[in-house]
């Protein structure tokens, strides 16, 4: 099982930025698909971003942070990171990272993904 780690979570105001960083032991995590997820009280977790094994232009995006938010990662040094800009008090919840093996379709959605961090909390306030 892979283990995840997110770090880089805070308080922020409004329209203020964080960058998230997702990071793990596993040597060959270049070759895994990784999401980003948010998840607020009382609700599923939702999907915020993915990318893929090869990395950046094969990114995928929620319509709500597209041109906002920015995943990427460095193959090299097994991390993954979420630049977040222009945070609303929406965006507020705990970010989980997670990774799957293969690719498909399903990319956002929770269920597909089988390994999965501890979490992050972002708070965004107006």
């Amino acid at each position: 099982q892979v283990q995840l780690e997110e770090s880089g979570g805070g308080l922020v105001q409004a329209g203020g930025s964080l960058t998230l960083s997702c990071t793990t032991a596993l040597s060959t995590f270049n070759q895994y698909n990784v999401g980003w997820f948010r998840q607020i009280p009382g609700k599923e977790r939702d999907f915020v971003a993915a990318i893929r094994e090869m990395g950046t232009p094969y990114t995928y995006y929620k319509d709500s942070v597209k041109g906002r938010f920015a995943i990427s990662r460095d193959t090299d040094k097994n991390m993954v990171w979420l630049q977040m800009n222009r945070l609303q008090p929406e965006d507020t919840g705990i970010y989980y990272c997670a990774s799957r093996a293969r690719f498909q379709s399903d990319y956002n959605e929770p269920l597909a993904y089988a390994n999965w961090g501890q979490g992050t909390q972002v708070t965004v306030s107006s």
